[in-house]
């Protein structure tokens, strides 16, 4: 390989004719004062650019196959995704009252602190049978979780049990860090507005409504249950000696430790709040409630017929133009019901088939061409 070396270089040392070599001197017309530095790169495969190159060449024998295989690939995928995906019953209930005839307008307008809390009644019918676990979902329209500063307010150290982040929070939970005087557990704008409607499901068979038995426990995520979220280190069986010295979050009707009777679904391990302090990113999304297990293989878990659903109106949204909502949803292999993804992929397939017809066509029209130009005598 040729070396040209500049006149800085001349300048720097090497005299005219000499040679560099990788280690550093130069050969040829020195003084021997000292080896000379060089900027010609080691001789390395690497540096001189030897290394083994690929380059796909894309011609007709291998474009067009490409594409009617991720077509073949791709649709059968789809459709089967999108198959499953209808096949997951799902049903869903508007409760939130704006509409005149609705059981609930009379609570449109409550507040936080509504005592008693207005309560209704909305009863439907299944028109299938729910056979698998059923699932139930609270639902939220036009409530942005996402909002920089929303996501921002609250204290992780504090939902970790962190003792001294109890008693001092951090100041992103302002302007609900503290309340008259003394710090608010669990402080922040996200759990102050944690979602507090109580749902209740029954069965009416013959004038007679039969209770559907809700689990509360198993809706959190694992890690979230067991790891981010923590008590204060200390007696365990007593929350309330916990707690002390701190005061509930605004909007709240009871403090942190009064969520639940059960000791190990309480205070920051209650699993309502810790599935509403995972934040959603879309202002429109649904936080499981609760699960509806399937107790007899012989019978599905909610029969088709009528049922009723009981709501302690709790939560306000008529303010921002917000709705709600209670979905009750089986599952399959891939999750929830959800389309996308079905339609998404029979798209792909369908236009690269599509692609790969109208580029055989044109190959077989165009593709034996003699594409030489006529030299003329």
């Amino acid at each position: 390989m040729a070396v040209n070396y500049s006149a800085k270089e001349e300048a720097d040392g090497h005299p005219s004719g000499g040679v560099g070599v990788p280690g550093g001197g130069a050969v040829g017309g020195g003084s021997g004062g000292g080896a000379v530095k060089t900027r010609k790169p080691d001789n390395t495969a690497f540096k001189q650019q030897r290394l083994p190159a690929w380059q796909p060449i894309l011609t007709a024998g291998t474009v067009l196959p490409a594409f009617f295989i991720i077509g073949l690939i791709f649709i059968p995928i789809g459709i089967g995704i999108f198959v499953t995906s209808n096949n997951i019953r799902e049903y869903e209930i508007d409760y939130t009252g704006t509409e005149p005839s609705s059981p609930c307008n009379k609570c449109l307008n409550v507040s936080w602190d509504s005592t008693p809390p207005c309560t209704c009644t909305i009863n439907f019918t299944l028109e299938h049978s729910f056979e698998s676990n059923v699932f139930m979902y609270y639902g939220l329209s036009n409530f942005y979780q996402n909002h920089r500063r929303y996501v921002k307010s609250r204290d992780d150290s504090q939902l970790n049990g962190d003792n001294s982040s109890l008693l001092n929070p951090s100041k992103e939970c302002e302007p609900y860090r503290t309340n008259e005087d003394k710090p608010i557990a669990p402080c922040g704008a996200i759990a102050n507005s944690m979602f507090n409607d109580t749902l209740e499901l029954y069965r009416i068979d013959n004038d007679t409504r039969t209770p559907i038995t809700l689990i509360k426990k198993g809706i959190a995520w694992w890690t979230d249950k067991n790891v981010k979220f923590r008590n204060p280190t200390g007696d365990g069986n007593n929350l309330t000696a916990l707690f002390q010295g701190t005061t509930k979050p605004v909007n709240w009707p009871k403090p942190v430790y009064m969520l639940d009777s059960e000791p190990d679904n309480n205070g920051f391990i209650n699993e309502d709040f810790i599935v509403w302090m995972r934040t959603a990113a879309l202002p429109t999304f649904r936080k499981l409630y609760r699960l509806i297990e399937r107790k007899n293989n012989l019978q599905p878990t909610l029969q088709a017929g009528n049922y009723s659903l009981d709501i302690a109106y709790n939560y306000p949204v008529h303010s921002f133009d917000g709705r709600k909502r209670m979905i009750l949803s089986t599952i399959s292999w891939m999750g929830g019901k959800n389309p996308f993804l079905g339609i998404a992929y029979i798209t792909v397939g369908s236009i690269c088939f599509f692609l790969g017809v109208v580029l055989l066509i044109i190959h077989h029209k165009y593709g034996n061409r003699n594409t030489s130009a006529d030299i003329p005598n």
